[in-house]
């Protein structure tokens, strides 16, 4: 599954906390968690600052936000906040992306690292246009364990076929040379094969889809 590194100006739209972190550009919000309630966006921010007073200051001046100071001191700050739902975050999740936590806001831009499928992140740049949020994707990256990819036998049988020189040019073991490594017949050998490439190669086109994406422009 793709893990998309995401960055979008989540002060586009209304949005008290990013509204805040404006305010105080050199400020980094560390967001550890958020997630949706009754009663809006229920989230836990923490600061590193040397400034706690002025970032509790601009919470206060904030009417939109309700928050308690869960730790103070004179360098951190944790603080839990209730914001009315925003427009990134219902795109987020109309589109099934949701976020590895603790994203990073600062000047209004949230950052975080997604996991979703090429179609969940088409389906997310399309929320974001549609509300007219500029967003970029920073990254993206292809992890996966080969054991998931393959059954073992394709991988047991296509590992076979590599070794033995069944891909070079010219081939250095026929198909028949190859099935009877494993006691099957010809024919059974190359349905195992074609399923395994067909894996491969789908693959394969959908990682470099993903490069492409995340080479655009951002908007």
């Amino acid at each position: 599954m793709p893990r998309i590194q995401l960055t979008f100006d989540a002060a586009a739209r209304a949005d008290p906390l990013a509204a805040i972190s404006t305010e105080l550009p050199d400020e980094e919000f560390r967001i550890l968690s958020s997630h949706p309630t009754d009663a809006g966006i229920l989230g836990l921010v923490e600061l590193e600052t040397a400034d706690p007073d002025t970032v509790l200051q601009q919470f206060n001046e904030t009417p939109e936000i309700s928050y308690d100071v869960l730790h103070g001191s004179e360098q951190t700050v944790v603080i839990q906040y209730t914001i009315p739902k925003t427009e990134s975050n219902r795109a987020l999740r109309a589109s099934g992306i949701l976020p590895r936590f603790p994203a990073h806001l600062q000047d209004g831009w949230l950052t975080a690292e997604h996991t979703a499928s090429h179609g969940r992140i088409s389906q997310f740049t399309e929320e974001m246009d549609a509300a007219d949020i500029p967003y970029q994707i920073q990254s993206i990256t292809q992890s996966y364990d080969p054991s998931e990819l393959l059954t073992d036998r394709q991988q047991e049988l296509i590992t076979k076929a590599v070794e033995k020189g069944y891909y070079d040019t010219p081939r250095d073991c026929t198909l028949t040379e190859l099935a009877e490594e494993f006691d099957v017949n010809p024919s059974a050998a190359s349905g195992v094969l074609h399923r395994a490439e067909e894996t491969i190669i789908k693959e394969f086109i959908e990682k470099s889809s993903l490069r492409t994406e995340s080479s655009k422009s951002p908007k």
